[in-house]
């Protein structure tokens, strides 16, 4: 499969599979007549590199991610240390949001209420 097949077919952004190329991580994408052709593992591949991508991880950091995943055996708790870490910037930010709407409900709700607003 082409890269422009792959990526209209699995919904992959062109940009994120030519960093995929450039990673080196392509184990067995080969060259045919100037095109790269992606086979089932490397369709596998980039099923988690898009699952990084959508839990919102960088580039700089799904590459990261997927060294440690190809190349060294023993990546185990690298890796289970890097997805707590975005783990936990997530519910950060998730609590960051709940206290701006927080805020926001209290503003609409003294509205509503016909509360004198400074």
């Amino acid at each position: 499969m082409t890269i422009n097949e792959a990526s209209e077919r699995y919904h992959i952004p062109i940009e994120l599979l030519h960093e995929y190329e450039r990673w080196g991580l392509c184990g067995a994408v080969k060259k045919v007549m100037g095109a790269w052709q992606y086979d089932d593992t490397d369709l596998e591949r980039l099923g988690m590199i898009m699952t990084l991508h959508d839990i919102g991880f960088e580039i700089s950091e799904i590459e990261t991610y997927m060294k440690l995943l190809l190349e060294q055996k023993d990546s185990s708790d690298r890796r289970l240390k890097i997805l707590e870490e975005k783990r936990r910037n997530l519910l950060d930010d998730v609590h960051f949001r709940e206290k701006q709407i927080s805020k926001l409900d209290y503003l609409r709700y003294q509205i509503r209420s016909g509360e004198k607003i400074i």
